[in-house]
């Protein structure tokens, strides 16, 4: 009988080492954590930094001269804390930079007002005493043949009324625990394998990143889904949008006014649109940034309450007249860049633990929280390492990522230059599946990367992306920041930012849970996205994670596991 119990006993142990990954638990050296937590809670520099990235170097519109002034005070900075290997890495495609010189729009007629409005990224300048205002009053297609010879030098109201309604709920809000607990109760969210039909892409309005974000989201559930829910009923509300866009710019319009998504004098503002013809699919669209991009009608989005109030006058059969003056300056189409620096590893520097964020912005705010909060949580990470003079076995390396606005441009670059490339672009790196990535000789050396792009709110926890391997590890690293708010783990993925570029392609990569606080409402590229709405201390406590996440990984004794499906080659044993 015992004889017989031991057999079961080693042929059940068997299984399980040959069923899962395994990696033992490593012990946290909690001295070195006491003083990261020290140095990151009582001497945080986090703030100051945020405020250069917002003041004096916002906004950092990708491929703009502004993008470039920043990007040299970035390195200068993390030199200065004594990073190596400080330098610039270029990635495609090619775009026209743009500044914003200035803006001014008031209606003059009937009324005097000043108008809260910005123009779109990459629209030409307008300049304009006084100019009718016109409504194009259309539902249908047919029904823009009305307006035929009407619209020539004048500004035209592509949309109807937004429609607003009072808020009975608080605009910032901090993860309940009931959510936090349904999350760590969430199984994994595993991609299908299958690509997007190619019929669904023409239906939506694919104008800029913001509405292929909104096409993941709804193959992603439980993502986002107050900005899902948003982009979905703006794009039901205005499906008509690019018909009239180019319908007005072939009518020869001086500009076209739009509502901006969001109220209160507070509104998203990104891309200029570029009439696109016919069904051309969404790879071949040609984006207001390109360099072969053609001519556009410049565009402005104007705040809901401003913009419906031009509406409701222009119905009552009243004359708007408008004065306008738009000074922009376009910059000869060049890369952009990525800006990387480095901790260097002691016996084990040849292979990476990554931290990063994303660098470039939009214009109407200062980026604070999409994503200076991230790049400045990055570089106060690093900055704790360098002042406690602590020795990484690995080399922690940072990346702030370009135009991660136009599609995670930057970081897929990146991780397809240094570590492996997928087939098919974006798009089959979101969905999964497909064919295996091709691997570079860096793809061995990677460990892990971590994530920061959600805002100023607290890290709460991890987003595991279906890795389980993850979870004893994270358990163990997060015990020190229980007191903190962070502690929970969830299996599921989430989407909308650089960590996909790394595992699209099977290397480890995370996004931390977050607290909301204001990010869908008032924030994540809206107008307001500014210092004031910075917790600082969310900031100090998010920094401080990301510096022990960095070193408790480069001190591992082995590389970070990975998820064996997303694994194009079999699972290592021991140090590979």
């Amino acid at each position: 009988m015992a004889r017989h119990l031991i057999r079961v006993v080693i042929f059940a142990v068997l299984v399980a080492q040959f069923s899962f990954p395994q990696m033992a638990v490593e012990k946290v050296d909690t001295a070195v954590i006491s003083k990261i937590k020290d140095e990151g809670m009582n001497r945080s520099q986090v703030m100051e930094i945020l405020s250069d990235l917002c003041d004096i170097y916002g906004p950092r519109l990708s491929w703009s001269p502004e993008y470039r002034r920043a990007g040299e005070w970035a390195a200068k900075k993390l030199t200065a804390m004594g990073l190596q290997n400080v330098h610039f890495e270029n990635h495609g495609p090619v775009g026209k930079g743009w500044t914003l010189k200035k803006f001014a729009a008031n209606v003059t007629e009937p009324y005097t007002s000043p108008l809260i409005a910005y123009p779109a990224a990459w629209t030409p300048g307008v300049r304009q005493k006084e100019v009718d205002a016109l409504y194009l009053d259309a539902e249908k297609t047919e029904d823009l043949d009305k307006f035929k010879g009407q619209l020539k030098g004048k500004c035209v109201l592509l949309t109807g009324e937004m429609e607003l309604q009072a808020h009975f709920e608080p605009h910032a809000n901090r993860l309940a625990d009931s959510v936090l607990l349904a999350m760590a109760n969430a199984g994994p969210q595993a991609p299908s394998g299958r690509r997007p039909r190619r019929m669904v892409f023409p239906r939506l309005a694919m104008d800029n990143f913001d509405s292929v974000m909104a096409f993941a989201r709804q193959m992603m559930p439980g993502i986002d889904s107050a900005r899902v829910a948003r982009m979905l009923i703006a794009q039901q509300s205005q499906r008509l949008t690019p018909q009239k866009l180019e319908f007005a710019q072939k009518e020869g319009a001086l500009a076209v006014l739009t509502p901006g998504r969001g109220d209160g004098g507070t509104f998203i503002v990104s891309s200029a649109m570029v009439p696109q013809p016919g069904q051309a699919p969404f790879d071949q669209r040609v984006s207001a940034y390109s360099e072969n991009a053609p001519a556009i009608v410049p565009q402005i989005v104007v705040a809901a309450e401003h913009y419906n109030r031009m509406v409701r006058t222009l119905k009552k059969g009243h004359k708007v007249k408008l004065e306008m003056n738009l000074e922009v300056v376009f910059t000869k189409a060049d890369s952009c860049f990525n800006i990387i620096a480095e901790i260097p590893g002691t016996d084990l520097k040849d292979e990476i633990v990554m931290l990063g964020g994303h660098f470039d912005t939009w214009h109407a705010g200062t980026g604070a929280t999409d994503d200076g909060t991230g790049v400045a949580a990055c570089m106060e990470a690093v900055r704790i390492l360098k002042t406690l003079n602590l020795q990484p076995r690995r080399t922690i390396r940072v990346g702030l990522w370009g135009a991660e606005e136009q599609g995670l441009i930057g970081s897929r670059a990146y991780v397809a230059k240094h570590f492996a490339e997928r087939e098919g672009g974006m798009m089959e790196m979101m969905m999964g599946g497909g064919t295996p990535p091709k691997t570079k000789p860096e793809y061995d050396k990677f460990s892990v990367y971590f994530n920061h792009d959600n805002g100023t709110g607290k890290i709460r926890g991890v987003y595991m992306q279906g890795n389980e391997a993850a979870r004893t590890i994270f358990r163990e690293w997060l015990a020190s920041f229980s007191s903190m708010g962070a502690s929970t783990l969830t299996l599921s993925n989430t989407s909308g930012t650089d960590h996909l570029s790394f595992d699209g392609v099977g290397l480890p990569g995370f996004q931390f849970i977050q607290d909301p606080v204001e990010y869908d409402t008032r924030t994540h590229h809206y107008n307001m996205d500014v210092y004031e709405r910075v917790q600082p201390e969310d900031m100090k406590q998010a920094a401080t994670i990301m510096a022990a996440f960095a070193y408790n990984a480069a001190m591992m004794e082995q590389k970070f596991p990975r998820k064996p499906m997303q694994d194009p080659r079999p699972a290592a044993t021991g140090r590979e």
